[in-house]
Formats: structure tokens, sequence, C-alpha cells
């Protein structure tokens, strides 16, 4: 579904990324770990269109998006959620959800897919639903990352893009968070995952890439990789 292919970007005259190459193939949860700096973020940014790549190529289902801007990426199926949520803080839960649905639809059948779409999203995650009304800015931190989620997921992408789902996040939380990670992906949403837990970010996914200063260091399956004594010493604090 999505291959990168020696894709180096910078910020300014940094290089961040270092020819990455790798692949998520169709109804997958594939991680990525590593420290931070590693380039995790930066990766995702340049499938999303944030940032583009100096070289390389991006391609997602057979189309090269690599000089795509950000809003056609998303059209063409790809969601992001970025680190640190970045919901609208003025705007109330229905309004920010109805932000991330702008691509849903023609005027004919818009409001039958919203609606379909807000039913998806609140049987996911029914405290946004008694939140509707409420502004963004006055939820938990919690409530907001299932926000994000949610507004990533009123455009019905084909593979999902996250940013550190956990990041600050009580233990409970974090566990209904991984739980609807993998709720969305049974519905048949791909998924590409960043994060630092890197014990529950392997356990969940089937495989797993570890950056390290721009570059894939290593890759395998979860389960091999959750296994290696160079990640238990490294990311797993084992």
């Amino acid at each position: 579904m999505l291959e990168l292919n020696d894709i180096h970007t910078f910020y300014g005259p940094i290089e961040a990324l270092k020819g990455i190459t790798l692949k998520v193939n169709q109804g997958e949860i594939v991680c990525l770990i590593g420290n931070n700096g590693a380039g995790k973020s930066t990766t995702l940014m340049a499938i999303s269109g944030i940032l583009k790549p100096k070289a390389g190529t991006i391609s997602f289902i057979g189309s090269d998006i690599s000089d795509m801007p950000p809003h056609s990426i998303v059209e063409r199926g790809i969601s992001h959620v970025p680190e640190g949520r970045r919901i609208f803080p003025r705007l109330t839960v229905k309004e920010n959800l109805e932000m991330g649905a702008y691509t849903v639809g023609s005027r004919t059948n818009k409001n039958k897919k919203l609606k379909s779409q807000f039913d998806k999203v609140y049987e996911m995650f029914p405290v946004l639903r008694e939140r509707e009304r409420q502004m963004g800015g006055t939820l938990s931190g919690g409530e907001q990352q299932m926000l994000a989620i949610s507004r990533a997921l009123m455009s019905e992408p084909k593979l999902l893009l996250l940013d550190e789902p956990s990041l600050g996040l009580a233990p409970i939380i974090v566990s209904r968070i991984f739980k609807a990670i993998q709720e969305i992906n049974q519905e048949g949403v791909t998924i590409l995952l960043v994060e630092q837990n890197a014990h529950a970010a392997l356990n969940l996914s089937g495989r797993g890439y570890v950056l390290e200063n721009g570059r894939i260091k290593m890759h395998g399956q979860g389960k091999e990789l959750l296994n290696s004594e160079e990640v238990k010493k490294a990311y797993l604090g084992e």
C-alpha cells in the first residue's frame, strides 16, 4: 500500500532522514520506534506532504505522492494524527470532527456520510458524544487524543498515521487508545504507528522498524524485535 524509497529530508542544512526505505502492506499495523530525534515524526510528515523530500519517492497504492500537497494526500486516503493532538481548542468537539470530514462526499450525499462517520466515532469513543458541544480545549488530555484520532477517521482513511498517541496519558487511557487502534485496524484501516512506548507498539504491530539518527537500523516482525537483545537494551529498559 505504501512504499518509501531512499527518502532524504532536510530542516534547513540539517539532514533529518538519510535514505529511509520502508513499506506498509494493506491491512497491517507497522510501528516506527526510536529515540527522540531519530526521524520518526519526520517520516510521517514526509508521507502526509507536510515536509517535502529532497530525494527519493513515496508511493501510495501505486501512485507517486512525493510532490502532492497535504490536502490531496488526504483525498487519496491518508490521515495523519500529529504528535500533541493539535485539535482546534476554540471549536467544539463536533466542529473539530466536521473539520476532519471536509473531503467526505458530494453535496448530495454529504449529510448522510457525515452522520455515518459521526456514529462510528461516537461508538468507538462514547465520551465524545457526551462532550459534543464542549470546546476542544476544555477536554482532558485523553479526551483530546480520542478527538484527534476521531477527527482523522472522519475522512474515511485507507491509511492512518499515528504519532505518539500514548504520550502524556494515564495508563488506563493508554490501554483504551491502544484497544481503539486495534479496532480501527480490524475494520480495515492500515496503520503506521510512531510510538515511544516500544513495548506496547511492538506487541500491537505485525512488523516494526527501528530508526536511529535518520536511518533505519533494524526491521522485522514485532515479536522478533521484542526479543532482540539490542532492542531490549536500547528501547525496552531490559
